[in-house]
């Protein structure tokens, strides 16, 4: 059969997602998991978003996150001291953009086209899609160390299964196999709902805080606070100990650099604003301690073993107690599945849909995902030989610190942050650009008022080129080490907070000099009727 026949209309029409009667599907650019979340799905409570996030902190790359510091030179409490600053600035950046999910019901691809313009928005929905799928591979990889762990507690022998794979191929015949059984095990968590997603959080939030609270008193038992982890000082000073303290606060600020750009994709299920407002507090408090935990095991392990173990999984190998490495790892496990799913699989599905909306919804986008970040990506390949790669990957920060501020600076209107003083009123409203008016059916719309200048919101686009313009030969050094491009180096190293001050900076600036008037209504429109009427009477839902 020749291929030009998959692309016909009849074979195309049997993939086409059944139509929705809604506003925003009639004209084709939206599906059911596209439009405005309806009210009897909104089903996200505060408490789920405090198990989210105890869910989503107790993950390896947070783990690895605090005992780099170690590894870079820093003391255990400026290590600690940076991660507060981190997650104290990336929480109030999730509750900004977090609530303007929670307001309008929508989702990031959608949510965006009002501050980039219908089509340069895509380019910021591509971008997403690239990095959720490339570090799909990669955390599926890391989940795949915590199956071989698991089978090794139980059956020492798969250290010595024969390698029938060749050298080249970067990966041993048991890694493969374990990356397989990884992979299958994690699949049918992709087809779960959003409604449904909650629960897994639950049970994560359950079952991993437990076991890195004994891995931590392991570690105090094993080597006592007052011979490891207290004695343990920085071994960089002066100029080069605020760079790698800045560095490594960038580093904290890009960990979640894609999820609180698109945050909106999970608070848009919430049951009121007020369900998310959690966000700010919890963040800290959760990631701190996590964070923590990694530090302080990663110092016992210089103590042991007398090296610096930043990976757990390094560390678990080395452990004699088999039910205890076995035990370990299955929490790990179920700790990356949770959050290789809120912030690549799911992610990635909610950016699919805008590209192809008559084909693809969210769980088909996550199978895609799946498919091409776990396999095609070949990321065992990129982990062993693609240094760069996997460098530019990690700089591709540099764009996210900007699309989060002018996201921040656009829509974010009319926040109100609670002090719970009373439960009517607000301490603080913040009125930017649009100041919270905008028109939510005219953001499916590709001819409607957020078309701007062909589809392209230059205000944007400039606050983009000013900021990652700057970075980038930072960005070329991370890539490769060998072209020296001076101290600009430096702004690279706080990439994300320097480019989403800038892009806020200009963005807001041109947008008061220069306002795209056509975009300005003089009250918000929603996509249901009685959102319009909460607007209206705020006791009625959003207070």
């Amino acid at each position: 059969m020749p291929f030009s026949r998959f692309l016909q209309p009849p074979f195309l029409n049997r993939w086409a997602l059944e139509p929705e009667k809604t506003t925003f599907a009639q004209n084709g650019w939206s599906n059911k998991d596209m439009d405005p979340v309806p009210p009897h799905l909104r089903t996200w409570t505060t408490w789920s978003y405090i198990t989210y996030w105890l869910s989503d902190s107790a993950t390896i790359p947070v783990w690895e996150v605090g005992g780099s510091m170690l590894a870079i030179g820093l003391s255990w409490r400026q290590a600690l001291s940076c991660t507060a600053v981190g997650y104290i600035i990336i929480s109030m950046v999730m509750l900004l953009n977090g609530t303007t999910g929670a307001r309008l019901r929508v989702a990031f691809p959608v949510l965006n086209r009002s501050s980039f313009g219908f089509w340069f928005s895509y380019f910021t929905v591509v971008s997403r899609i690239i990095l959720a799928m490339f570090w799909f591979g990669i955390q599926t990889y890391g989940g795949s160390q915590c199956i071989y762990q698991m089978i090794k507690a139980i059956w020492p022998s798969i250290a010595r299964v024969p390698n029938h794979l060749p050298l080249r191929a970067s990966i041993t015949t048991s890694g493969l196999l374990c990356y397989f059984l990884y992979w299958l095990i994690q699949f049918p968590f992709m087809l779960l709902s959003p409604q449904k997603l909650r629960w897994l959080f639950v049970v994560k939030s359950v079952v991993v805080p437990p076991t890195w609270l004994a891995i931590l008193i392991w570690a105090f038992v094993r080597v006592p606070p007052s011979n490891g982890l207290f004695v343990q000082h920085a071994t960089v000073t002066g100029t080069q100990f605020a760079f790698s303290w800045l560095s490594a606060l960038n580093s904290v600020l890009g960990f979640y650099a894609t999820l609180s750009v698109n945050i909106p994709d999970f608070t848009r299920y919430a049951k009121n604003e007020r369900a998310q407002y959690v966000q700010p507090f919890i963040i800290p408090i959760a990631f701190i301690f996590f964070t923590f935990v990694g530090i302080a095991v990663t110092s016992a392990g210089i103590q042991l073993y007398g090296e610096v173990i930043w990976n757990p999984m390094l560390l678990i190998d080395k452990w004699d107690n088999r039910a205890a490495a076995f035990f370990a790892s299955l929490s790990f496990l179920l700790a990356t599945i949770s959050s290789n799913i809120s912030a690549n699989t799911f992610s990635a599905g909610n950016d699919m849909t805008v590209m192809f909306p008559k084909y693809i919804n969210i769980r088909r986008g996550q199978i895609i995902c799946s498919i091409i970040g776990g396999w095609a990506f070949v990321p065992w390949e990129i982990l062993a030989n693609a240094q760069g790669f996997l460098n530019f990957m990690s700089g591709y920060t540099i764009f996210l610190g900007p699309f989060a501020g002018i996201m921040v600076t656009d829509v974010n209107f009319h926040l109100r942050i609670l002090i719970f003083i009373h439960p009517d009123r607000s301490l603080l409203q913040f009125w930017l650009v649009h100041k919270g008016k905008v028109d939510v059916p005219a953001m499916y719309d590709p001819h409607g008022r957020y078309r701007y200048i062909g589809g392209f919101n230059w205000r944007a686009v400039l606050a983009v080129l000013v900021t990652v313009g700057p970075t980038f030969p930072g960005l070329i050094n991370a890539i490769n080490p060998t072209i020296d491009v001076g101290h600009v180096t430096r702004l690279f190293d706080i990439a994300w907070l320097y480019g989403f001050v800038v892009a806020s900076t200009v963005y807001y600036i041109t947008s008061v000099f220069f306002p795209a008037r056509e975009t300005f209504v003089e009250k918000p429109i929603l996509g249901f009727l009685e959102d319009d009427a909460a607007l209206d009477n705020p006791r009625a839902g959003y207070s």
